[in-house]
């Protein structure tokens, strides 16, 4: 059996490119590596920030929907996002930078058993810091041009916070069809990683009733798992299939191929192949400089530019 080396990239949803440019690479001094369009919709675009190159287990992507009405908060979604930085120092340090910025955030606390800081973007997507105490994805590379010291420079994707009605339904599917190892449990929350010991593949279960998320700007659109090639993609959509979820079927998305579905709460999961990535059709010095699009739609740039607004460029 294949095992999930840990997330890929997870997608959310923003109201306006510009303010969320400004915000990811500016305040948290992520790379922007691609400008893109949703290939299902090339009428919005997708942003794509990451490391020095977007590596598989950095990427945080955007889809622009300028008409999207606020998140009603609720349960069946992915509510918060773990990002990881080098140490408890790091967490002083962006305490700092936040309250410089005027972003909103917690106390130093802990979470998922770590070291943490809890923030949101400008539109309400929460977000938390956590010490890696040196894990991270093996092949994240510093970004020599952010405006954040490479001693605090966030590392990557940590874990995933779930809140779920059901919370034995995502755990079955999670441990029983995936291989990922639980770790701990109390009454209403457990903890799940893809490599047991490892945070950059986990994820946190919440059970809660009630509604359910109703989603806006600032919320969690999917979050996708890391695999090798298209050999265990197909390897996995065997295994969705056998588990009497439907899916999409194997997807070429240009950087990566994919496949998506929904497990029994209705949340939203992409597997998604590491290569071959974001230097496909950009040299490593240039990457999200401009936008770039898949072959099948390049023929219709002039019709796509048209639609777009250009991003603002603050400082």
């Amino acid at each position: 059996m294949y095992k999930i080396p840990g997330h890929h990239h997870i997608s959310m949803i923003t109201k306006n490119a510009s303010q969320n440019n400004h915000f990811y690479k500016n305040i948290l001094g992520l790379r922007r590596v691609k400008i893109t369009v949703n290939q299902d919709d090339p009428s919005m675009y997708h942003l794509f920030y990451g490391d020095k190159t977007g590596s598989p287990g950095t990427e945080l992507t955007f889809f622009e929907i300028p008409m999207v009405g606020k998140t009603h908060r609720g349960t069946n979604a992915i509510t918060r996002i773990g990002l990881l930085v080098p140490s408890e120092e790091s967490l002083h340090y962006w305490k700092k930078r936040f309250e410089e910025h005027g972003v909103y955030h917690g106390e130093i606390s802990t979470y998922a058993n770590r070291p943490a800081l809890k923030f949101e973007d400008p539109e309400g997507l929460r977000l938390v810091l956590i010490v890696s105490n040196g894990e991270k994805v093996e092949h994240w590379e510093t970004w020599e041009k952010s405006s954040v010291p490479v001693d605090h420079q966030i590392q990557g994707m940590g874990t995933i916070e779930i809140t779920v009605k059901r919370l034995e339904k995502l755990a079955r599917t999670l441990t029983e069809m995936f291989g990922y190892t639980e770790v701990s449990r109390t009454e209403d929350e457990a903890i799940f990683q893809s490599i047991e010991g490892e945070v950059f593949g986990e994820i946190l279960v919440k059970q809660l009733d009630g509604p359910s998320e109703r989603p806006g700007r600032g919320s969690i659109h999917h979050l996708a798992i890391r695999v090798k090639n298209k050999l265990e993609l197909t390897y996995w959509e065997a295994k969705v299939k056998e588990r009497g979820f439907s899916s999409s079927g194997i997807v070429d998305r240009h950087f990566f191929k994919s496949l998506y579905f929904r497990e029994s709460n209705g949340i939203l999961f992409e597997i998604a192949t590491d290569g071959p990535g974001f230097l496909v059709d950009s040299d490593v010095e240039h990457l999200g400089e401009k936008l770039e699009l898949p072959p099948f739609l390049e023929p219709r740039r002039a019709e796509i530019e048209a639609q777009l607004s250009p991003i603002e460029e603050k400082e």
